[in-house]
């Protein structure tokens, strides 16, 4: 595999490089998840523990078996949500534990750890184990052992850690509510999985793979399709609950929308109830780019002679150029700003200017 530093510092690989089992179970076309594609192509085949972030509903699990499933382990991936079970059986749930090692524990019981032997252990939230708990994770980490509860044995395992969180763990760390020596023990490749405000081009690709989905498991549905200016209202929108619910919203057309055409109209009142017009695609105030206030389709219908061709590939890069500099002009040179108003990231939008070579206007003196 061929890898490239940007200048950034971030580690990039080639498109072709991304591997297809990673394709296969990620959907989206946009920069920010392609690149998200290409780091898990490259760490998959590795033993390094992998810590994924991002907010709630951006589909950190399905990353996860996503590395799994890259990773050529021949083991099962074993996947545990440590805010959903209560602390005092999360250590029996992870280590197991022997008959009679506590009130009800009438057999011996095998641990996720076990389970996931030969394969991934994926532990989803940790950054809500309890204290006492992460100190015995650790020292699993560095002995590649464990004790089941009640239990004298110590049990060699081998599995590779993929860690999950939304929260941001080194200010835990700082505030004493996780320990420092597990952070840097798991946190050996962080992965960072964009919000789905900030690929709101993958929208179209995402409800197309969710209603294949849903076909398949019901051969019978009558699905139903949206049109563009209906995913373009889609992607004004601020997506809170980012892709899980968009999930929601494409369950909500299936039982609205039987085999129609869903129209902007329809997103605005019906499936999102009004929610666009309130609704921030940065978090806040709405930018003043606008997708309504943009040039839609029907703008760019060209009729070519017949002695004459476009070049589509130097047209849309000057679209696109337009675009930035109109930014980088709205928010008076300062990068961050403008890559939040074309909902980009700021790295990208740092990469996009270098090739394709625009001067940024000078910023505001503070």
């Amino acid at each position: 595999m061929t890898t490239h530093w940007a200048p950034n510092g971030s580690d990039q690989t080639d498109a072709g490089d991304i591997l297809p089992e990673v394709e296969r179970l990620l959907v989206g076309s946009s920069e920010g998840m392609k690149q998200v594609k290409r780091l898990i192509s490259m760490v998959a085949p590795a033993e390094a523990p992998v810590m994924v972030q991002g907010e709630t509903g951006v589909g950190k699990e399905l990353v996860a078996e996503a590395l799994h499933a890259a990773s050529g382990r021949s083991g099962p991936i074993v996947a545990v949500n440590c805010a959903a079970i209560p602390s005092e059986l999360l250590e029996s749930e992870l280590f197991g534990h022997e008959k009679g090692a506590f009130t009800g524990a009438e057999k011996r019981r095998i641990g996720r750890v076990e389970m996931a032997e030969g394969g991934t252990l994926f532990l989803d939230e940790i950054g809500d184990m309890p204290l006492s708990l992460q100190a015995k994770l650790l020292r699993v980490l560095e002995s590649k052992r464990i004790q089941r509860v009640g239990g004298n044995e110590e049990i060699p395992v081998n599995f590779r850690l993929v860690t999950a969180t939304h929260r941001t763990l080194a200010e835990d760390v700082e505030a004493g509510r996780f320990r420092a020596d597990l952070y840097f023990r798991i946190n050996v490749f962080p992965l960072m999985v964009p919000r789905l405000a900030e690929r709101t081009g993958d929208i179209a690709e995402i409800l197309e793979r969710m209603i294949e989905q849903q076909t398949a498991r019901s051969p019978n549905l009558n699905a139903p399709h949206f049109t563009l200016d209906a995913i373009r209202a889609l992607s004004a929108y601020s997506w809170p609950g980012n892709v899980r619910e968009l999930r929601n919203l494409m369950e909500r057309a299936l039982v609205m929308f039987p085999g129609r055409l869903i129209q902007e109209a329809d997103v605005q009142s019906a499936l999102l109830g009004g929610a666009i017009k309130g609704g921030a695609a940065n978090g806040g105030a709405r930018s003043s780019l606008q997708p309504g206030a943009l040039p839609g389709p029907d703008m760019f219908h060209v009729t070519l002679p017949e002695s004459e061709t476009l070049d589509m590939r130097g047209y849309l890069r000057d679209i696109e150029a337009a675009l930035i500099e109109s930014a980088l002009r709205q928010k008076e040179g300062c990068v961050s700003h403008a890559a939040d108003a074309l909902r980009l990231q700021r790295t990208t939008l740092i990469e996009k200017i270098k090739k394709l070579g625009i001067e940024k206007p000078a910023a505001r003196p503070m």
